[in-house]
């Protein structure tokens, strides 16, 4: 494998589905940062990319992973194979970076993290939107004390119509997909990063249409199936005292509900979606009329939506020396979390959490 420089580190990307793009736009942001493999099951759709992106090497996992080239392999595969996928790009010598969740049960997740640590190598997942500005600057105010003691906490957590524009969202409604495996870990990681660990969930899901039609016009499947919940609301019980209250839900096609809201003793904060990367954030304490947005330290790089990287490059920076924000213990402690929720309906009991984690390390831009 070749080393990581402080100038250049090596990226294979598996899986050039949906999201791919977002990756390779997003990393093109920073110049450390190569891509020089793209692999997918669908050769053709490898080889596609490759072209589209001017990317010198493409094939199978299995090529890809002979290429002592690569440093990093960003793990962009449907999430009931992340675990055997990543599993095999840490044994090839690989650093991995995962979309999330780590993996689609926690026991997968555990034989994952042994991997990395047998072999030595860093494991990393998104969601990386908790180092957003936006994410960032709700941390400093929630440190700063200014809105008193945390209270009370919300997440709601809706998305819908992703039949009218996903070629093949199946994954979706399958064994590691619905939304509190596909968005919770958005949310519950946010919130992690401002409030500490979960310590408790209880929590209800179900599954709302048994079929869903796909009418995307490049649509690949025309109707799948339902296997997992595709609304739950849970409730969230915080080491330091904290109560969240959550929904996620695919069945939700109008909101008027707030993303994520922190109620404290002197004041509230309001956060836009935090899949965005970007967003207000406003607060508005006790003693005041109206609402503020709070300015945000943002640069160029910060500034284009739902492009993806900013994680892959914090990974490259912990192997340089600096800190690892995006771990496999914080991944690990909100995959407990959100598995917890229908383990919490199908026992009809609160589920103790038996994770824990530091919260990640505040990031001020120009750090990567």
């Amino acid at each position: 494998m070749s080393a990581v420089s402080s100038s250049d580190a090596n990226l294979g990307i598996i899986g050039c589905g949906n999201i791919f793009e977002r990756y390779m736009r997003g990393l093109a942001r920073y110049q450390n940062l190569d891509v020089v493999w793209c692999s997918d099951v669908d050769l053709a759709l490898a080889e596609a990319r490759a072209k589209q992106f001017k990317i010198p090497s493409w094939g199978t996992l299995d090529e890809m992973l002979e290429d002592d080239r690569i440093d990093v392999a960003i793990n962009l595969t449907p999430p009931n194979v992340h675990a055997a996928t990543s599993t095999s790009a840490l044994e090839a010598g690989k650093h991995v970076y995962t979309e999330k969740p780590l993996a689609a049960t926690l026991d997968d997740a555990v034989s994952l993290i042994r991997t990395a640590e047998k072999t030595g190598r860093r494991l990393a997942s998104a969601p990386d939107t908790f180092l957003s500005a936006a994410a960032q600057m709700a941390r400093t105010i929630v440190d700063s004390g200014d809105l008193g003691e945390i209270i009370g906490a919300s997440a709601f957590i809706t998305h819908n119509r992703v039949e009218e524009w996903h070629p093949d969202p199946t994954a979706l409604f399958k064994p590691g997909g619905g939304p509190v495996l596909d968005l919770g870990p958005y949310y519950v990681t946010d919130l992690v990063n401002c409030l500490g660990p979960v310590a408790s969930v209880s929590g209800f899901a179900r599954i709302g249409a048994r079929s869903r039609l796909v009418t995307a016009p490049d649509r690949r499947v025309d109707v799948i199936e339902v296997e997992v919940p595709t609304h739950a609301s849970a409730t969230l019980e915080f080491e330091s005292g904290t109560i969240g209250t959550t929904m996620m839900s695919f069945d939700v096609w109008e909101r008027t509900l707030p993303f994520i809201e922190f109620y404290g003793s002197k004041g509230m904060l309001s956060l836009s979606d935090p899949n965005t990367f970007d967003g207000e954030v406003r607060i508005k304490l006790n003693t005041d009329t109206e609402w503020c947005t709070v300015p945000l330290d943002r640069t160029e790089k910060a500034l284009e939506g739902k492009l993806r990287g900013i994680g892959v490059a914090d990974l490259v920076a912990s192997l340089r020396g600096g800190p690892h924000r995006t771990g496999a213990e914080l991944a690990y402690h909100a995959l407990e979390v959100l598995s917890s929720i229908e383990k919490s309906y199908r026992e009809r009991s609160v589920i103790e959490i038996e994770s824990d984690c530091e919260r990640p390390e505040p990031l001020s831009y120009g750090q990567l």
